[in-house]
């Protein structure tokens, strides 16, 4: 209808993020109107958000300090990094906890509903596709090549494991879980070798994921942004190569044609708009799947790289859901 007003885009994300901003300056440059909005956070300071539902249909909208947005009437949702669900200041104990769980099952509910949007990511999709035993299943079924890998509770099983690997395993969490030292600070569990002689009974007290050790040549972090993809080749003196980021070496690199139809098909089974794959290469060229983050960063990259998956993001956020 002529006149009519475009519908906006929304970010999800938290008040400093630089990430967001990439991307939020080219849609400000397309003159695409958008709300930002972290509501974790902003609910407790000032925004209000209304859903009514009713014979006909719903009615919604959230209004922050400077714009009021009819959730009805969202072109994109960018569920970037919002904090997490947090009770008013002041409040404690049962009634803190009442408090979270009344916000995410109730304002993440209406923000995960807004009829017509295109979610970049979903948050439900991006929850599911969290879990590495689902990760794993679906790159074999992708047709990924997978390094073998056990999840288990048995510590014989795992010696056993780690005992048959002719290049040596490695032990990797399942999930990147708060965990702090005696001090207080902060630790980062890393990817590391362990042998069978390593593991202890206390893998009982919990699941533990143990992989081959791949004869590795090289990291390849794979962002795909709907069927464009952004491969960069990272070399590291680490097995890890998250832990030193300033030793590291990015150069761009062609993906092959195996692994694009791999990654449509893993995109595909979760619905996932972007994904943020890791690879290993081995010594003789072959790309082996590691994991798949459905929310990844991709704002350290180089400049050019960085600037292409900004734009394919705002490209997927002003198109607003496919035809």
């Amino acid at each position: 209808m002529a006149g009519e007003p475009q519908r906006a885009v929304l970010v999800l994300t938290r008040a400093y993020d630089p990430t967001a901003d990439a991307v939020l300056r080219i849609l400000a440059e397309r003159q695409v109107p958008v709300v930002r909005a972290d509501p974790g956070a902003d609910l407790h300071d000032g925004a209000v958000l209304t859903a009514r539902y009713r014979a006909g249909g719903r009615l919604g909208t959230l209004r922050t300090g400077s714009r009021t947005l009819d959730l009805d009437r969202v072109r994109a949702v960018w569920y970037r990094r919002p904090s997490d669900w947090a009770a008013p200041p002041g409040v404690h104990g049962q009634d803190a906890e009442f408090a979270r769980t009344q916000a995410r099952w109730g304002i993440g509910g209406i923000l995960a509903k807004l009829p017509g949007a295109h979610y970049v990511n979903h948050p439900w999709r991006i929850r599911a596709a969290e879990h590495k035993p689902a990760q794993l299943d679906t790159a074999l079924a992708a047709g990924f090549t997978v390094p073998d890998t056990i999840i288990t509770t048995d510590p014989e099983e795992a010696r056993r494991f780690c005992a048959e690997q002719p290049g040596g395993a490695v032990y990797k969490p399942l999930w990147n879980s708060s965990y702090r030292g005696r001090d207080g600070r902060p630790l980062q569990v890393w990817v590391a070798e362990v042998t069978a002689a390593e593991v202890t009974d206390a893998v009982a007290a919990c699941p533990h994921l143990f992989q081959a050790r791949l004869a590795k040549a090289f990291d390849v972090r794979l962002t795909a942004v709907g069927t464009r993809l952004f491969a960069v080749r990272i070399d590291s003196p680490d097995l890890d190569w998250r832990r030193r980021q300033d030793l590291l070496t990015y150069t761009p690199i062609e993906v092959p044609t195996p692994v694009r139809r791999s990654t449509a098909r893993y995109l595909r089974h979760f619905r996932l708009v972007y994904g943020a794959f890791d690879f290993a290469v081995d010594t003789d060229g072959r790309w082996h799947f590691l994991e798949c983050n459905s929310n990844g960063q991709w704002a350290f990259f180089p400049p050019p790289t960085t600037d292409a998956i900004a734009t394919a993001i705002a490209d997927q956020l002003q198109k607003g859901h496919p035809a």
